[in-house]
């Protein structure tokens, strides 16, 4: 059960940390980039919790 609360609290800070990546005034290549880069660290994390890494 605390495998899936991590997942669903990981997914839950990606989809924030991304909506808050959308209101900063960047152009549009800088924020591409910081959505990558978090899409990149959640997925990490998401295989951590299941035990890949």
């Amino acid at each position: 059960m605390s495998i899936l609360i991590g997942i669903l609290i990981t997914f839950l800070v990606v989809i924030l940390v991304l909506y808050l990546i959308n209101m900063l005034p960047l152009d549009g290549r800088a924020k591409q980039i910081a959505q990558a880069i978090v899409v990149i660290i959640g997925i990490l994390s998401l295989l951590k919790y299941l035990a890949v890494f």
